[in-house]
Order: C-alpha cells, then sequence, then structure tokens
C-alpha cells in the first residue's frame, strides 16, 4: 500500500462524522443537556459503542483507522495492538486483523483474584504497542493505560482513537508530556461542520452546540452544570 493511496485526512475526518450522525452514535439535546460523570452538562453525546452494531460503518472506519495509523506511526513502527477496556477492545481486535499484528488488552486496574492481571495477552519485552480506545476527552485514561503497559514491559508512544473531543485545551498537552501521540479519525468540529452541510440539525441548535465547542466550561456553568 502506498502513501498515495490513502485517502486525505480532511475526507476521512468529514466522512467518519457523516458516518457517526448516520447511525445513530451522536446525540444533541441543547435544551435538556446531558449530565456527565464530571457533573458538567453538555449538549452533545457520543456513543461510539454503537459502531459495533453496523458492519459496513465499523468496516470503512477500520479501513480509516488503519490508514492514519500507517502514514502517521509508520509500517514497521508498530509491534502489536492494545485495545483499552471495555470499549477500545473490539476497535482493538479489528484493527490488529487488519494490520496482521498481535493484541492484548489492558484493564483500568489489576482483575483482583486469580493472576491479578491488568494485561491480558502476550507483551514482549520492549515491544511497540500502539494503545486504541473509542474516544478521548481529557486524555486521562489514556495515561492510566499507557503507564500500565509501560509498567509491562512495552514501549508505548501512541494511541488511536475514532474520536477526539477536542474542546479541552490541556487534553493534547497532557497527553504530550507524558509521551503520548494522539491519532484520531473525527472530532466534535467535524460533526459541526457535517450537520451544517447536511441540515443534520436546526440552525438554533448548532448554534448552541457551537457556542458549547467554543467555551464548554462556561456552557456547562450557564446551563446547571457543576464547577469542576
Amino acid at each position: 500500500m502506498s502513501f498515495n493511496s490513502f485517502p486525505d485526512k480532511k475526507i476521512i475526518a468529514n466522512l467518519s462524522a457523516k458516518m457517526l450522525l448516520e447511525i445513530g452514535a451522536i446525540n444533541f439535546r441543547p435544551n435538556d443537556p446531558y449530565v456527565l460523570t464530571s457533573g458538567k452538562v453538555s449538549p452533545v453525546y457520543i456513543d461510539c459503542r454503537k459502531i459495533i452494531s453496523f458492519p459496513r460503518v465499523r468496516s470503512a472506519l477500520m479501513d480509516f483507522g488503519a490508514s492514519v495509523i500507517l502514514r502517521d506511526i509508520g509500517f514497521e513502527s508498530i509491534d502489536a495492538i492494545a485495545g483499552g477496556e471495555t470499549a477500545g477492545i473490539p476497535f482493538a481486535a479489528w484493527l490488529s486483523e487488519r494490520l496482521s499484528l498481535p493484541m492484548q488488552y489492558v484493564r483500568k486496574k489489576p482483575k483482583g483474584f486469580g493472576r491479578d492481571a491488568q494485561i491480558e495477552g502476550f507483551i514482549a519485552e520492549g515491544s511497540k504497542v500502539l494503545l486504541v480506545e473509542d474516544l478521548t476527552t481529557d486524555g486521562a485514561s489514556k495515561i492510566v493505560f499507557c503507564d500500565a503497559l509501560r509498567n509491562a514491559g512495552a514501549q508505548v508512544t501512541d494511541t488511536f482513537v475514532i474520536f477526539f473531543y477536542d474542546i479541552f485545551s490541556d487534553t493534547q498537552k497532557s497527553l504530550k508530556s507524558n509521551g503520548i501521540n494522539l491519532h484520531y479519525l473525527t472530532t466534535w468540529w467535524d460533526v459541526l461542520a457535517a450537520c451544517k452541510e447536511t441540515n443534520h440539525i436546526d440552525v438554533k441548535s448548532i448554534a448552541n452546540i457551537e457556542n458549547f465547542l467554543n467555551a464548554p466550561e462556561a456552557w456547562s456553568l450557564d446551563n446547571g452544570g457543576i464547577k469542576k
């Protein structure tokens, strides 16, 4: 496969956003915001787990993912793929199959019984492992998973997700400071652009969502969210 055969990243972002909209993985409630685990509120919510039930969409997204990984990380720069518990596991499995690589999965914490394992599967000492998850917001879980893989003897410098929120300014900085490069298919900004292009939601809702994306903390506080 040549680099010239890979789809343009802007095309990937746009098509990925449209596919997520089509299968109902993207949800909008500007007038009745979603309450997040942090206590903040949001007019938008994404459920990447829906992808597993739509074979044609998941196949296209995994093809896009493989092209991004090969182009941005390299053809021979990864020895294995690890999925983060639990949402990252199916995507890691499909990508490892496409890229002909071994797979592991990593738990949020050790199992607590038996071998007390935090990582399932075989990791060779010094192997270069790519962490795969469904999405990232602030990057915190990626750091936990990467640290666990490193403690098991792996080299981890990159993580791949289907969806990157791209609205919290410290996410990329936090990952970089922990030696992690982030790769992804699409963001909320791409979803917003796709909504405008296709008239997926009304103009008033688009304006409300755009206000949230530009200032998520302030929007949350103005709409009943808890201050962190």
